[in-house]
């Protein structure tokens, strides 16, 4: 993607890279979704339509422009608060010229077409593997051209499961 705004993936995974099961996240983390609240407000958002419809009432995510990336020629589009790219190429027409940060939230069939053109990735790695998981995330640790940069401790989760935040970068 040659727009001027940085383009950043964001992504919650356990250790062996898993990142759902039947549409839902594996952790639940209060702290996790402020966090990202925080970061992606005020920005364009691009996600995958079955991500869109796992949201609260199947609704985008308010404050953020919303763009869902469909091959479904069904989705509602513009008067539903969101807008509809049936690819990438036209997903990037619809980020605005001003726009400085664009997010890359989701889901795996969106991560993995994405994730060619990011600058960086944030990772929230929770400790837990999920082998029972229905969809991945490819391990940034094993692929070519991506270094770890930092990572931050995050705290525990209610039910107890310990975090961190990795920020994963272009080599």
């Amino acid at each position: 993607m040659d727009h001027r705004a940085k383009y950043r993936l964001i992504v919650a995974v356990t250790e062996d890279w898993a990142i759902g099961k039947d549409g839902d996240m594996l952790v639940r983390n209060p702290d996790d979704l402020k966090r990202f609240k925080r970061l992606t407000t005020g920005h364009t958002v691009i996600m995958g339509r079955r991500t869109l419809e796992s949201l609260p009432g199947g609704r985008p995510l308010p404050h953020r422009e919303n763009i869902v990336l469909t091959r479904n020629g069904h989705a509602e589009g513009d008067g539903a608060g969101y807008r509809v790219a049936r690819g990438l190429k036209e997903a990037k027409a619809l980020v605005a010229p001003e726009e400085d940060e664009v997010f890359v939230i989701g889901g795996e069939t969106v991560y993995r077409s994405l994730l060619p053109c990011v600058d960086e990735c944030l990772v929230t790695l929770y400790h837990v593997r999920r082998p029972d998981a229905d969809t991945w995330f490819p391990n940034l640790d094993a692929i070519c051209g991506w270094r770890l940069a930092a990572r931050e401790p995050g705290g525990t989760t209610p039910d107890g499961t310990p975090f961190d935040y990795l920020t994963y970068v272009r080599e």
